[in-house]
């Protein structure tokens, strides 16, 4: 009973702490579409703005696999409750700072120069992140419950774009003028409370029992990405091509689609950060019963049927998203989302496991995030660099698709690895 107690304390404390991170990193993710644009990048044509703001986002999928490898090293070597309280410090930091930033109008150049280095140490900080937050929850948790402890951490992403689209919804009902001119730094100042809260959780977590067992039969390796980089780089090349599919779901639905719906369709935006609400909400209740389901049903196979489920609906989503029926809009999402909750509610304890434990941290974060840089932050570049060549929404489609094809085989070639200390 004691040893349950503590797992939930964990699990929670972990689910508190890759909220806000999630939260600041999609509050980014917002203003690069709605304000970023005007605001840094005002010298240029709209789709290059667009462009160049979008890629700002993009670039701090680049740095996280450098975050994943760095914060992955210590947290093999060190302990993965330490990484936890150093990563949440970084992120608050440098999303703090986004907050107070000066514009072009003010600094010129050296305006989007200081939100391209903000931005760099937002994707370090979440890149060493998650892999240790879903770790701590795992590891802490009993075998029969580690599917749905991981799935918890993983409603993290969802719970933190409902705060951040919360936020710009209601700030987004101040004038125009108002809003860019002081109203988009609200979402950003509000950061620094919430993580003096995340850390005062975090830092009464105690230590992972699978790190702590590596540590006392003096298995702690002296270089873990240099192991995970010899012996274990096909795993970590089957992770990153696994995530992809549902990473471009993702961020092509609840970011490009701001863009796109607004730019292309002509549709409100309040109305657009409302759909994006409405099924964020759903997932918060879809991945945890995923995860629970893959404690019981093979997790393997929910993992990659849900992938290529996810490959043929963006043929539904799109229609439904042009429909104009807020109903049928809904609908879409939803029916996206439900294969999307179903990998991304067993993707946790999955990934988690194909790794030894002495790497584990190093090998899941280093894969994980190789594979935002591909599925995550190039997707809405990607999706509008398409939508300007061929004028039409089938082509951004068929991209989703071909994605959906390449982690299927991905996944079918992963497995996990219980208990393996080689």
């Amino acid at each position: 009973m004691a040893q349950q107690s503590s797992s939930t304390r964990v699990v929670l404390a972990s689910l508190a702490g890759t909220t806000i991170e999630w939260y600041e990193f999609f509050i980014y993710g917002t203003a690069s579409v709605l304000v970023f644009d005007k605001l840094f990048f005002p010298s240029y044509d709209d789709l290059v703005a667009t462009l160049l703001s979008l890629s700002t986002f993009a670039l701090a999928f680049v740095a996280r696999p450098i975050g994943g490898a760095l914060f992955g090293h210590f947290g093999d070597r060190l302990g993965r409750k330490s990484m936890l309280v150093v990563t949440l410090c970084l992120m608050g930091g440098a999303t703090l700072c986004i907050g107070l930033l000066p514009t072009y109008e003010a600094i010129g150049v050296a305006a989007p120069v200081l939100l391209v280095l903000l931005r760099v140490v937002q994707g370090l900080s979440l890149g060493g992140e998650y892999g240790g937050a879903v770790l701590m929850s795992v590891e802490h948790a009993a075998q029969s419950r580690r599917g749905f402890f991981g799935a918890l951490v993983n409603t993290g992403a969802a719970w933190g774009l409902l705060l951040a689209n919360l936020v710009f919804l209601l700030t987004s009902q101040l004038s125009d003028d108002a809003f860019l001119t002081w109203g988009w730094r609200v979402p950003f100042l509000l950061s620094a409370v919430l993580v003096g809260l995340g850390l005062l959780i975090r830092l009464k977590l105690a230590e992972s029992p699978d790190f702590q067992e590596v540590r006392e039969r003096g298995e702690v390796r002296r270089a873990p990405i240099a192991e995970v980089l010899s012996k274990h780089w096909p795993r970590v090349l089957l992770m990153c091509l696994a995530y992809i599919p549902a990473g471009a779901t993702f961020y092509i639905a609840t970011v490009y689609s701001l863009s796109y719906g607004e730019k292309q369709l002509g549709l409100d935006r309040d109305l657009i950060l409302e759909l994006v609400l409405l099924v964020n909400a759903f997932t918060i209740v879809a991945i945890p019963f995923f995860g629970w389901l893959s404690d019981r049903v093979d997790r393997k196979r929910i993992f990659w049927t849900s992938i290529v489920v996810m490959a043929a609906l963006p043929f539904v989503w799109f229609p439904a998203f042009q429909s104009g029926s807020f109903a049928l809009m809904l609908l879409g999402f939803v029916l996206l989302f439900i294969p999307y909750a179903a990998n991304y509610g067993t993707m946790p304890t999955f990934f988690a496991h194909v790794f030894p434990p002495a790497v584990r941290y190093t090998g899941m974060s280093v894969g994980y995030t190789l594979g935002t840089v591909f599925g995550s932050g190039l997707a809405p570049i990607i999706a509008t660099w398409l939508l300007d060549s061929t004028g039409t929404w089938v082509a951004i489609a068929i991209y989703m698709t071909a994605v959906g094809v390449v982690g299927t085989v991905a996944a079918l070639f992963l497995s996990e690895r219980e208990r393996v200390t080689a």
